[in-house]
């Protein structure tokens, strides 16, 4: 065998963490295709099994060491078609198409905010503050869409009403991908340590109430999250004013 040949040969990609991304990307897959049926709650499950499956790639490929710059560009594609492009057109199914051209607006500045996240988060990988996201992530933001749509299908909220709270919350969410906003990204927790008992018991209630109204729950976490990144940045922000005055 050659030298090329066995160069050609040892090429390839890690088969573990990306099947976990390749599941994220059907998941997102799905989710267009249940809306397109009109399976919306189905449509927003898959958009949350996908952000489960997207947590799990890169914590697999760390756990192994199969990081890969493949498997990078590879999750980014999926981020942007399970969180960008899937979002946008599940909400778009659901409720904007009476809307005309301002729900064709509002999808687009979801879908167009996710990719210019996602364009942004890659070139700005070594230079950026691990402890911090710049913008808020697209699987926050499509968790926000997926939750909004599964709570009013669990609520059996008027759509008439519901597309106009949705309109707001896709622009919203498409802007705050692309903002300055600082985002916490939780990389500072160590999760291999020792921690109090009373943290233990905290997250078994925060688990059991997720559970109990996943629908809910999550909507409102998830919500809060996205406050969390102006709030954050504006007490940064005034606290290095503080700093300055003599």
């Amino acid at each position: 065998m050659t030298p090329e040949n066995r160069s050609i040969r040892r090429r390839g990609i890690y088969l573990l963490p990306n099947l976990f991304t390749t599941g994220a990307l059907f998941s997102g897959f799905y989710a267009i295709t249940s809306a397109m049926d009109g399976r919306f709650e189905t449509a927003a499950i898959s958009i949350f099994v996908a952000m489960i499956l997207d947590g799990m790639d890169g914590r697999v490929a760390r756990l192994t060491n199969t990081q890969s710059e493949f498997g990078a560009q590879y999750d980014s594609l999926s981020d942007m078609v399970s969180f960008g492009a899937a979002p946008a057109l599940v909400m778009y199914l659901w409720s904007f198409t009476s809307l005309g051209k301002l729900g064709l607006f509002a999808a687009f500045v979801h879908m167009a905010g996710g990719a210019l996240r996602l364009a942004r988060f890659n070139t700005q990988l070594t230079s950026a503050d691990k402890r911090y996201f710049q913008g808020l992530p697209s699987p926050a933001a499509a968790a926000i869409l997926a939750g909004f749509i599964w709570i009013s299908l669990e609520h059996d909220y008027p759509v008439e009403i519901s597309k106009y709270i949705g309109i707001a919350l896709t622009i919203s969410t498409g802007l705050l991908m692309v903002s300055n906003f600082r985002y916490s990204s939780f990389k500072e927790i160590d999760l291999k340590g020792k921690v109090p008992f009373f943290v233990a018991i905290a997250v078994m209630l925060g688990i059991a109430f997720i559970m109990a109204q996943p629908q809910t729950m999550l909507f409102l976490l998830f919500l809060a999250y996205a406050i969390s990144g102006p709030v954050v940045t504006l007490v940064m922000r005034r606290r290095r004013l503080q700093g300055r005055k003599p």
